[in-house]
C-alpha cells in the first residue's frame, strides 16, 4: 500500500471519505480502531491500487467492506465483482457485510472478521458497553 502507487487525488478522496462515514461504517470502525479487535491493525478508507476500500488490515491482507442497499443493483454488483477480482489478484481477502448486519449484529460481524484473520481459536474479549455520544 505504498504512497508511490496512489495518486494524490485518490489520497484526497480517501481522506474526504474518512470524514463522512455511514452509521454502519462508524459502528464497525469503533470495534476495529486502535487494535480493539483481537489486536488486528485496521485502517479505514484505504487506497489500494485503483480503489478505496472501507477497512484494510495489511498484516492479514484482509479487506472489510460495508455495503448499503445500492450494492444490490445490477450496476453495482458488476463493479463490485470487477473490484473484488482486482483486489483478490493482489492477494487480498475481501469480506462484505450489509449495513443492516453491522448495525444489528456487530458481534457476529466481528467474529467473522476474527475467523477470516486466522484468529478463530483465540478467545474474543467481551464487548464493551455501548458508548453514547454526548452532543
Amino acid at each position: 500500500m505504498g504512497h508511490d502507487l496512489v495518486s494524490s487525488r485518490q489520497r484526497r478522496n480517501a481522506k474526504s471519505m474518512r470524514r463522512v462515514m455511514t452509521d454502519a461504517e462508524l459502528k464497525l470502525w469503533n470495534e476495529l480502531r486502535a487494535h480493539r479487535l483481537m489486536g488486528l491493525s485496521f485502517r479505514r478508507q484505504v487506497p489500494i491500487g485503483l480503489y478505496i476500500v472501507d477497512f484494510a488490515c495489511s498484516d492479514k491482507k484482509l479487506i472489510v467492506e460495508v455495503d448499503g442497499s445500492q450494492h444490490a443493483d445490477a450496476e453495482h454488483v458488476e463493479r463490485d465483482v470487477e473490484r473484488s477480482a482486482y483486489l483478490k489478484s493482489s492477494g487480498w481477502t475481501i469480506l462484505r457485510f450489509w449495513n443492516d448486519d453491522v448495525i444489528r449484529d456487530i458481534d457476529n460481524v466481528c467474529q467473522h472478521i476474527v475467523i477470516e484473520a486466522g484468529l478463530a481459536g483465540a478467545e474474543m474479549p467481551a464487548s464493551e458497553p455501548a458508548r453514547e455520544s454526548v452532543p
